[in-house]
C-alpha cells in the first residue's frame, strides 16, 4: 500500500535496484526542519534576503520536479491524482517485495519505494510511513519498517536515535537487489536491519542551505566551517576553522570512527568498506575529486580496504555547499547485492574492482635523451639560458597579483597565478639539473612543462608557440633562425587559437614583437637593437590592447565597456620578452 494524498506526502521514482520496485516520497507537511518544507502560498514578492532559486513557484516546485524527472526517463510514469512516480513495468512485477522510501523534497535524488518501508530516521519521516504503514495493516497487506539510522555526529546518543543520512541509499541498494532476487519481505527487513548498523555518515558544509523563498537557515563565517551538520539545513555539532581539504577528511573520519562517539562506526584496520562520497548540493566537481581522494588515501593510510568508493550526488540538502562521507563495512556477499544491476538513474555505474590494491597510475614515456654538448660554447650558452629562464620567472612571479587584477575583468581572474604556476615549474625543472644547451631542444622541453604544469589556455597557447618555434632551430640558431622561429610561433597560435592581431590577446604582444624581429634575417643585424626595438613594440602593443574591443579568448565574452585595463595575457607577454632582454644586455650578448 502507498500512501495516500491524505497523508500529505508523494512519491518519486528513481529506479531499478535489482528487481525492486523503487520509489521516494516527497512530503508536502511542513515537517520540523526540513529544507523541503514548502509554504501554502508563496511569500510576498517583496520578502528581503531570501534565496534565488530558479522554480516557477514555492508551492508547486515539488510537482515541477517531479514531472521533469518523468518526462526525461522513459521507465517512470507518475501514477495520477498522487505525487507518485512508479516503474512503468509495473505490472510485471507482481508476486515481488516492494520497496517504499521517501522523505522532504529537496534531497534529490535520494530515495526509492515498496511494501518494505524504509524510513530516514526523522519525526516527520516515521510519522508519516508509520501511519501509512498501519492503514496498509488494518487492510490486511504485510508492511514492514526499518527506520534508518546512520549519523556518527553526536557523541552521546540523543533520545530521538541517529538521524537517518546518506547511508539510507545504500539500505535502498541491497533491499531493491534482495528483492529482485525474490527474497520474502521478513528476510529482507532482516539483512538490511543488519547493514543499517554497520555504517555511519558524517557531513559537512562551508554554509547553509535555503528553502525556496526563505533565508538561509544558518550563518558562518568566512573562516569557519559547520561539521555533523544533517540534511534539513539545521547546523551541526560542531563549527571548525577553515582548513585543507586533507585536514577536514581527516578530522571528519577520525570523528566518525573515534570508539569515544557513542554513534561511531567501528572501523579497525583491516576491515572492508564501502565508501560514499555524498555532494550535499552545492558542491563543485572538482572539490568533490579532491575530498574523495583525501578520503580514499586517508582510509587507505588507516589500513583499511575499499572496496568501493561511490562518488556523486546522492542524498541533497538543496543547494548546502558540503559534503557527507559514508562508511558501510562489507563483506563479499553483501557486496555483490552493491554491486547489482540496476537502473536507477543517479547510481554511478562503477567497475565491480577493489579500490584498495588496484594499480592507479602508470610510469610516463620517457623522453630520449639527447647526447650532451660537452664544447666550451655549449657550455656558456647553457648557463646563459639558466639566467633567462631564472629572471623570466622572478619577473612573472613578481606580476602575478597585478596580472590577476587585469584579469578580473574579463576572466576569473587568475591569469597572474597560472603565469606564476608556470614559473614555479620552470624553477623546479631547473634545480634538476642544467637545461639542455640545443636551442630547440630546450624549447621543447619547455612546451611540454608549461602544458603540464601551466594549465589553461595559457598553458596550451604557450606549448604550441615552443613547440613551433623549435622546429627552425634544429637547423640553424643564427639570427634568421630565430626570427623564423617566432614567426612558427606565432602561426600556430594564430592557427589553433582563431586569434589575430587586434584581438585583445597575448598574441598582440607577440606579433608586434615578431614584426620587428624580421630584421634579424637581414644580414649584419644587430641582435640587442633589434630585439630592444622588439621589446618596445611588444610593450606598446599591451598597451593598446585596453583600447581593443576582444575577437577571441574569454574576454570575447564581455561588454566592451568592462574593459578599461590591457589585456593580462599581453602584458604577460610583453614582460617576458622584457626579461629576456635584460639578461642579454647584462651579458653583453
Amino acid at each position: 500500500m502507498m500512501p495516500n494524498s491524505r497523508n500529505r506526502c508523494s512519491l518519486e521514482f528513481l529506479g531499478r535496484c535489482g528487481l525492486g520496485v523503487l520509489v521516494t516520497a516527497v512530503w508536502l507537511g511542513r515537517t520540523r526542519g526540513c529544507p523541503c518544507q514548502l509554504h501554502p502560498e508563496p511569500p510576498p514578492a517583496s520578502l528581503p534576503q531570501t534565496s534565488k532559486k530558479l522554480v516557477n513557484s514555492v508551492a508547486g516546485c515539488a510537482d515541477d520536479a517531479l514531472a521533469g524527472l518523468v518526462a526525461c526517463n522513459p521507465s517512470l510514469q507518475l501514477l495520477q491524482g498522487h505525487r507518485v512516480a512508479l516503474r512503468s513495468d509495473l505490472d510485471s512485477l507482481k508476486g515481488r517485495v516492494a520497496l517504499l522510501s521517501g522523505g522532504g523534497s529537496g534531497h534529490e535524488p535520494a530515495h526509492a519505494v515498496g511494501t518494505l518501508l524504509i524510513v530516514k530516521n526523522y519525526t516527520g519521516d516515521r510519522l508519516n510511513f508509520g501511519l501509512a504503514r498501519e492503514q496498509a495493516r488494518a487492510e490486511g497487506i504485510p508492511v514492514e519498517m526499518v527506520v534508518v539510522g546512520d549519523d556518527s555526529a553526536f557523541t552521546v546518543l540523543k533520545k530521538a536515535g541517529r538521524r537517518g543520512l546518506c547511508g539510507t541509499v545504500l539500505i535502498h541498494k541491497v533491499a531493491g537487489a534482495l528483492a529482485e532476487a525474490g527474497v520474502g519481505l521478513e528476510e529482507i527487513t532482516d539483512r538490511v536491519s543488519v547493514v543499517a548498523k554497520a555504517m555511519g555518515t558524517l557531513g559537512v558544509s562551508l554554509s547553509s542551505c535555503s528553502v525556496p523563498g526563505s533565508k538561509p537557515t544558518f550563518e558562518l563565517s568566512a573562516d569557519e566551517v559547520e561539521l555533523g551538520l544533517g540534511i534539513h539545513g539545521e547546523a551541526g555539532v560542531r563549527r571548525i576553522k577553515m582548513a585543507t581539504a586533507d585536514e577536514i577528511v581527516a578530522l571528519m573520519l577520525d570523528h566518525m570512527t573515534s570508539s569515544s562517539n557513542a554513534s561511531h562506526v567501528p572501523v579497525p584496520p583491516g576491515s572492508s568498506v564501502v565508501l560514499m562520497v555524498n555532494n550535499l548540493g552545492g558542491l563543485s566537481f572538482l572539490e568533490l575529486g579532491i575530498i574523495a581522494d583525501a578520503a580514499v588515501c586517508s582510509l587507505e593510510g588507516r589500513g583499511v580496504k575499499i572496496a568501493r568508493a561511490l562518488v556523486g550526488t546522492f542524498m541533497s540538502a538543496l543547494e548546502m555547499p558540503g559534503v557527507s562521507l559514508t562508511l558501510l563495512l562489507v563483506d563479499e556477499p553483501l557486496l555483490k547485492l552493491i554491486d547489482a544491476e540496476t537502473t536507477a538513474s543517479a547510481w554511478p555505474n562503477v567497475a565491480k574492482v577493489w579500490v584498495t590494491g588496484r594499480k592507479r597510475s602508470r610510469a610516463a614515456p620517457t623522453e630520449p635523451l639527447a647526447a650532451p654538448d660537452s664544447t666550451t660554447a655549449a657550455g656558456e650558452a647553457s648557463k646563459q639560458m639558466v639566467l633567462v629562464l631564472e629572471w623570466v620567472c622572478t619577473t612573472l612571479l613578481g606580476l602575478e597579483e597585478h596580472l590577476n587584477a587585469l584579469d578580473r575583468a574579463a576572466g576569473d581572474g587568475d591569469c597572474g597565478t597560472t603565469h606564476s604556476r608556470a614559473a614555479r615549474a620552470i624553477q623546479g625543472w631547473l634545480k634538476e639539473g642544467p637545461p639542455p644547451a640545443s636551442p630547440a631542444q630546450l624549447l621543447s622541453k619547455l612546451s611540454f612543462l608549461l602544458l603540464e604544469k601551466m594549465g589553461g589556455s595559457s598553458g596550451a597557447l604557450y606549448g604550441l608557440f615552443l613547440t613551433a618555434a623549435a622546429q627552425p632551430l634544429k637547423a640553424k640558431t643564427d639570427l634568421p633562425a630565430w626570427s623564423a622561429a617566432m614567426d612558427a610561433g606565432l602561426e600556430a597560435m594564430q592557427k589553433y587559437g582563431k586569434a589575430a592581431p587586434g584581438d585583445r590577446t597575448m598574441l598582440d604582444s607577440l606579433w608586434a614583437a615578431g614584426q620587428e624581429l624580421q630584421a634579424w634575417k637581414s644580414p649584419g643585424a644587430n641582435m640587442l637593437q633589434i630585439l630592444t626595438k622588439a621589446v618596445k613594440s611588444a610593450e606598446a602593443a599591451a598597451e593598446a590592447t585596453k583600447n581593443m574591443e576582444a575577437g577571441a579568448g574569454r574576454a570575447s565574452y564581455i561588454s566592451s565597456a568592462r574593459l578599461d585595463q590591457p589585456d593580462p595575457g599581453a602584458v604577460a607577454a610583453a614582460a617576458i620578452l622584457r626579461a629576456i632582454l635584460e639578461v642579454l644586455q647584462s651579458q653583453g650578448a
